[in-house]
């Protein structure tokens, strides 16, 4: 049992939201290496053996550019918040093909009280929504499989930020998921709480949960005409 973040990998990301400057960070940047980005590239490592059992398509990838883990750097060019640094920490398990196609991805949050696991398409481009509807509209048994089935909806939340009012055009309303094809983002995730994050099984509790997200990102994949 391998153990990855501690509760000093939730103090300096504390510390960060707290201090979200330039010179704070730079004088602690040790601990940010030491306590959340080595820590976080470790688990990546760990977890290519799992996420290759769920899926040979994808990839924990933990080189230090380029690779899953998101920069802690924000791109604050066009946000009223110009605060330089995330105050979290997440990676991208990604498709082979995410360079050339849209593809879903399977995630993982480190930020303190808000951990989560989950997986999907975020924003997706207005094509790619559209095609997924449809998708859905034409293969309705395979999607409540996918995403209805009662074991999944205890374990993953729905994400719900993001939604239209009314159905989308050219979908009937009486359709049975029309509910469903509200949503601008599909994903599924569940909250992972910060003693689950710091303690010895989280490895196998995030492994499990890309093994139960599987069925819901093949569907994904199925709908973009991707290998699963």
């Amino acid at each position: 049992m391998a153990h990855y973040f501690s509760d000093a990998s939730f103090k300096f990301l504390k510390a960060l939201a707290r201090h979200n400057d330039k010179a704070w960070f730079n004088a602690n940047k040790a601990r940010y290496e030491d306590h959340v980005r080595q820590p976080f590239l470790r688990l990546l490592t760990d977890l290519q053996p799992d996420l290759a059992a769920v899926s040979d398509k994808f990839r924990a990838d933990p080189k230090t550019v380029g690779g899953s883990l998101f920069r802690i750097y924000r791109d604050a060019r066009f946000s009223n918040d110009k605060s330089p640094y995330k105050s979290w920490q997440g990676a991208r398990l990604y498709h082979e093909r995410r360079k050339q196609v849209p593809a879903p991805s399977f995630y993982l949050h480190l930020q303190p009280g808000e951990s989560f696991v989950g997986a999907g398409l975020w924003h997706p481009e207005a094509d790619t929504l559209r095609r997924l509807r449809q998708f859905i509209f034409d293969n309705p048994g395979s999607w409540k499989a996918a995403a209805h089935a009662p074991a999944f909806r205890r374990r993953f939340d729905f994400e719900q930020t993001e939604r239209l009012s009314r159905p989308p055009r050219g979908f009937p309303a009486d359709f049975e998921f029309i509910d469903d094809l509200k949503h601008k983002n599909f994903v599924f995730w569940r909250a992972l709480d910060d003693a689950t994050m710091t303690g010895p099984r989280l490895r196998q509790t995030v492994a499990a949960d890309l093994a139960a997200l599987g069925p819901f990102v093949d569907y994904l994949c199925a709908a973009l005409d991707l290998e699963f």
